[in-house]
């Protein structure tokens, strides 16, 4: 399992990293350029997020850019609410079953970069592979958890988290914490969820049972943007500050109408049975949560500045 988790996780930074450096350049200049206003920065943030495949790439970006002057806090706060919602094509992708194309995806990523002439080339190459990557080692971590959730003490387990939902959004939290990706653990928790519990038609986890993990997630991401604003400007630690607290306040109301996000996350497509549809469904909470909470949230963007603010007040002088 550590094993199949380790290929997960080499996949997705690899991937990250080898977007990043065909298309970074030109995502800094138009990242820089389309903040003028609240929409256009949420926008600007969701598509380069949405690119670069890391909610923790941009986010650390963007508090580059506030420690240089180069975003005021308003446009920077803007695009971390953006951010947000571009994080989740990641988890939309993983609920997609490439199993049987996996050595194709494979095959085409190393090809492409032994044939490749150009940089921009290569690394579109790697990244391909490293999709590839990704997605062996979530089959792998599924080949593992499928006898695992036949141990009684496994489907116990599953079922405290069922029942408890802040022992869920613990779980999802300090997984996050470990691991540095959100994406990474909502992918695990999506194979895991695919397993069917004891009578062998139904989730282990489902969905009731996904959703505070899955907020826990998104919690825990925000230490990346923490980690990164430690040592820069005051605007920067409040921008910082701003993606905890868009994360904390989603995802505290989320778990106070648990049973309402759950059965809004049921009357979305697609339909089938439990176990075809649950990475799917999973997906689509993730979305939806970020969506919900970035709408209510832009509106209010002067108001999460002076939260911030006065979280992060500034020194007194003498």
């Amino acid at each position: 399992m550590f094993g199949g988790l380790a290929l997960f996780l080499f996949g997705m930074d690899r991937m990250s990293e080898a977007l990043q450096q065909a298309a970074g350049e030109r995502l800094r200049r138009a990242l820089a350029a389309l903040t003028r206003t609240p929409l256009t920065g949420a926008l600007a943030g969701m598509v380069v997020t949405a690119v670069m495949q890391s909610s923790s790439a941009t986010t650390v970006m963007v508090i580059g850019f506030v420690s240089a002057g180069l975003l005021e806090l308003p446009q920077a706060v803007a695009v971390i609410f953006g951010a947000n919602i571009g994080t989740t094509v990641t988890a939309q992708l993983l609920a997609f079953r490439v199993e049987e194309m996996l050595g194709l995806v494979l095959f085409g990523g190393f090809f492409l970069c032994a044939v490749a002439r150009t940089k921009r080339g290569r690394q579109m190459g790697t990244a391909v592979f490293s999709f590839g990557l990704l997605f062996a080692g979530m089959e792998q971590i599924q080949s593992v958890v499928e006898p695992l959730a036949l141990r009684p003490e496994f489907e116990a387990w599953m079922a405290q988290v069922r029942e408890k939902p802040l022992w869920g959004l613990l779980l999802g939290l300090g997984m996050t914490l470990v691991v540095q990706s959100s994406s990474a653990t909502i992918g695990v928790l999506q194979g895991v969820a695919r397993q069917a519990g004891p009578d062998g038609v139904h989730s282990l986890l489902g969905l009731a049972g996904a959703v505070p993990v899955l907020l826990g997630d998104n919690v825990g991401t925000t230490i990346t943007a923490i980690l990164a604003a430690a040592g820069g400007t005051r605007d920067a630690k409040r921008a910082a500050a701003a993606h905890c607290c868009f994360n904390l306040s989603g995802s505290l109301v989320c778990l106070l109408a648990l049973p309402w996000f759950v059965r809004l996350v049921e009357l979305l497509p697609p339909e089938g049975e439990e176990l075809e549809i649950i990475a799917r469904q999973i997906a689509n909470a993730h979305t939806l949560f970020n969506a919900l909470c970035t709408l209510i949230w832009l509106p209010l963007t002067p108001l999460m500045v002076r939260l911030v603010t006065t979280l992060v007040p500034e020194k007194r002088t003498e």
